[in-house]
């Protein structure tokens, strides 16, 4: 244990220093089940993390057929050997007693055992009816941000080529949907233009609405490992908590919930009024920058800080530092993206790059980021909205290229109107034209909003609900159909993350029981369903993992993201490959847009663009006449107040987020006993004024209520802004007497059963920041204290007023110095 350290009390380790340019030194992180010594591993088999959107590289230890650990891979570019807390621990989930190991059917209201063929018969006789009855807008699919990009591939011919349903989503649209659309709306096409790699040589970092620390641990250990080298960068945080960012920010701003836009609007201002702004980039790669300049002209710093409630000097001296910076990295994330002008707000982050020239060279770049671990590839394959490959609904040339692809004639590829989104879906469903809804691999009875609504919705007799997850989740008990899907190192496949890094992730031991990969479950239906493409051949025509890898890398051919110089055996033993990969860069892409934008051209984009405020889409017309040469679009953006405002019934202004040890609805990370342990309940942070007004003190139980429901949590009062709560959004019934809902007339759980139906006009992405909220006490906590880590930004106001957050010997992990990195010479790189 000498070299061991408990990875809950310190979740991003020891630090790494080094300086600007150089290459981030390795660090292999190790954790091995309690007995389990290195020696006695029996093999390590090659992975990669599904608990974020990192893409964390590790090898997972196999002994006698079990898992029994994971180490970092120091070869990999990622994350150079290092692991966060979910890493370290979350494996242990997939053991977990209450695993599904058989399918169930619904029978006299009650879940039942069954064999595969009966309840996979009885999903494809379902099917056949609704097609028959209803045509193919009765099925709608709603998948994950976890599976493998084979599968949502498979998932994606399947539906809208075999089905040929419009209605096929992911829950990615509440994490990334805002990411994708901010990035079409700037570059014509999704992918980010950025690098983790950026990180080693920006001299500014600026952070929007984005916790790096607790959603990204690993990347955020590089930051740290920065600011204690030569020549750190300076950070700008824009965030209302008081993360762990914030609190080694040069300038931290703390702005009234649902304010973004008019403080992004006064960085702009300030930018231009400076004449901060590379005229020769905005001229070559551009347009629309007389229309920014216009609309920002009044958006002073004192204008914003009366709309945003942050000092005029601060948002003036954060415009200075991101002026004058040399290389300027930005990163976006939940503080931006769900709100009521996400995409505005994020478009504005890529403005100001696009004004100051801070693109395709290292240290300059965006990073709008992805919530999930393979959100990429809903977005890629044409699972989460958009149809595969970036292509665009509205051209009928790509729609036509799609077919060919698929061999099918392009009038069996719906495209009439905009892909359904999943709140979309929610309300068909609600209102009846959908008729069947397959879920797979989320749980949507937690984390949508609105959850008194949603369970009426999934409880509903005539809508025949199929769930495909690894447990008995809140919305699993509330299906028809429940089958048991298999796991990452109980399957193989590959996965991309936010930095279009691909990895491939092979199994490592056997599923438990009867659980089956989600690839193959999708392969059965399609056989049951006896999908034909036009020459009467099986329209899928694959059977494994590699197969269907093979058959995308066809789909990707020439497109935004193509894979078609990958492989399997490329990608098997040394790092991860940044798509796109080719003949002509067998090396990957480490930076998109070094020459010139190169996807927005109105025949190539995938998108013509949408209206910020109303999300109204643009005709091809439109857009040829706006940007006819395909340069990048300066997009701007008026402020516009939230929809819904403090009032005195509702004083508080709530936002819902994350915390670092725990993943979406805590359905693998609850079953992980180190990370259940350090953060095991509910909780809502109060700041400490607001606290004392109340006369609330640490560990008393309230109740949170907004117009839709309430919940009970104790309160942590913290260092977060006035007029603001926070909790966290991961906790459900799943554990409780309950088991899907609150009981009776109890008060919630659930973030969510207080948050409003609502979403971005442009990306559909769900509000879950600005619902209006009171507070009031239920019992006093006799010296409880909330049960939020204190390592994080929930940290009390009063450092060392509540016991420390630790995991003890069950959390030591080891760290050993790797191998130094390998660099390999880029062009551009200093």
């Amino acid at each position: 244990m000498g070299n061991a350290v408990d990875r809950i009390a310190r979740p991003w380790g020891d630090r790494s220093p080094y300086g600007r340019h150089e290459p981030w030194p390795a660090r292999v992180d190790t954790y091995l089940t309690d007995g389990v010594e290195p020696g006695s591993v029996q093999k390590w088999v090659q992975s990669a993390s599904i608990l974020h959107s990192d893409g964390d590289a590790m090898d997972i230890a196999v002994v006698d057929g079990r898992m029994a650990g994971v180490r970092g891979r120091a070869v990999d570019r990622v994350n150079r050997g290092r692991l966060g807390p979910k890493d370290l621990f979350g494996w242990q989930a997939n053991a977990a007693a209450d695993r599904l190991t058989r399918p169930l059917v619904r029978r006299d209201g009650r879940l039942t055992e069954t064999d595969w063929d009966t309840a996979m018969e009885l999903v494809a006789a379902r099917s056949r009816e609704l097609l028959k009855e209803r045509g193919p807008g009765a099925i709608g699919f709603y998948t994950t941000g976890q599976l493998f990009l084979e599968e949502y591939y498979t998932l994606a011919v399947l539906a809208r080529a075999g089905i040929g349903t419009n209605h096929l989503d992911g829950n990615t649209r509440l994490c990334t949907s805002t990411a994708a659309e901010a990035l079409k709306q700037s570059f014509g096409c999704d992918g980010q233009p950025g690098s983790y790699d950026d990180f080693d040589h920006a001299d500014v970092i600026a952070l929007f609405g984005h916790n790096l620390a607790e959603t990204q641990d690993v990347q955020w250990m590089r930051v740290l490992d920065r600011l204690e080298g030569a020549d750190p960068p300076r950070l700008v945080c824009v965030d209302p908590r008081p993360t762990r960012v914030a609190r080694h920010a040069t300038v931290h701003l703390a702005p009234r919930v649902g304010t973004n836009v008019a403080l992004l609007n006064a960085l702009l201002h300030e930018t231009i009024r400076h004449d901060r702004v590379d005229h020769d980039f905005v001229a070559a790669h551009t347009v629309g920058f007389d229309e920014l300049a216009e609309r920002v002209a009044g958006c002073t710093p004192e204008w914003a800080a009366r709309i945003c409630d942050v000092p005029a000097a601060r948002i003036a001296e954060a415009a200075e530092i991101l002026g004058t910076a040399d290389a300027l990295l930005s990163t976006v994330l939940q503080g931006v993206y769900q709100s009521h002008q996400a995409t505005a707000a994020a478009v504005q982050v890529n403005n100001l790059h696009l004004i100051r020239g801070m693109l395709g060279r290292p240290g300059a770049g965006v990073l709008q980021m992805n919530g999930q671990p393979t959100a990429q590839n809903t977005r890629e394959c044409g699972a989460n909205g958009d149809l595969p490959g970036f292509r665009n609904w509205q051209n009928d040339a790509h729609v036509a290229d799609l077919a060919r692809v698929w061999n099918v004639e392009p009038s069996r590829i719906p495209h009439y109107a905009p892909p359904t989104h999943a709140m979309q879906m929610v309300r068909y469903a609600e209102q009846g034209s959908i008729r069947m809804m397959w879920i797979s691999g989320t749980n949507p009875a937690v984390s949508l909003p609105d959850l008194a609504r949603i369970r009426s919705v999934l409880r509903q007799e005539r809508l025949f609900t199929v769930v495909q997850d690894l447990y008995l989740t809140e919305t699993a008990r509330l299906a028809d159909v429940v089958l048991p899907a298999a796991t990452w190192g109980e399957k193989t496949g590959t996965l991309t993350n936010a930095d279009r890094t691909v990895h491939l992730s092979e199994k490592a031991v056997e599923p438990p029981g009867e659980a089956r990969s989600d690839l193959d479950i999708f392969l059965d239906y399609a056989r049951r369903m006896d999908f034909r493409d036009k020459d009467g051949e099986p329209l899928i025509g694959w059977r494994d993992p590699r197969a269907a890898f093979e058959a995308w890398q066809r789909c990707s051919a020439g497109r935004p993201c193509d894979y078609t110089g990958l492989s399997y055996d490329r990608l098997r033993g040394g790092s991860g490959i940044q798509w796109p990969c080719t003949e002509q860069a067998p090396e990957g892409t480490e930076r998109l847009y070094t020459d010139r934008v190169t996807w927005a051209h109105p025949d190539v984009c995938e998108s013509y663009g949408k209206d910020l405020e109303t999300g109204a889409t643009s005709s091809a017309v439109e857009y040829r006449s706006l940007n006819p040469d395909g340069k990048a679009v300066l997009r701007a953006a008026a402020y516009v107040p939230p929809h819904e405002m403090p009032s005195e019934r509702y004083p508080f202004q709530l936002s819902t987020g994350r915390t670092l040890y725990h993943f979406h609805t805590r359905t693998k990370t609850g079953r992980t006993p180190q990370l259940d342990r350090a953060a095991p309940e509910v909780w809502v942070e109060v700041c400490g004024a607001d606290a004392s007004r109340l006369e609330l003190v640490e560990g008393d139980l309230v109740t949170v209520t907004t117009a839709r429901g309430s919940l009970q949590a104790r309160v942590r009062v913290s260092d977060i802004r006035p007029g603001l709560l926070f909790v966290p959004f991961h906790y459900g019934y799943w554990d409780t007497k309950e088991g899907n809902g609150p009981g009776g007339d109890e008060p919630g759980r659930a973030a969510n059963e207080t948050t409003v139906t609502d979403w971005d006009p442009a990306s559909k992405q769900p509000l879950f920041k600005t619902a209006a909220a009171a507070v009031t006490l239920v019992a006093r906590g006799h010296s409880a204290c909330a049960p939020a880590p204190t390592t994080t930004a929930s940290a009390p106001a009063v450092t060392g007023s509540v016991p420390a957050t630790a995991g003890g010997r069950a959390a030591y992990a080891s760290r050993e110095p790797g191998q130094p990195a390998r660099v390999v010479p880029r062009k551009g790189t200093p």
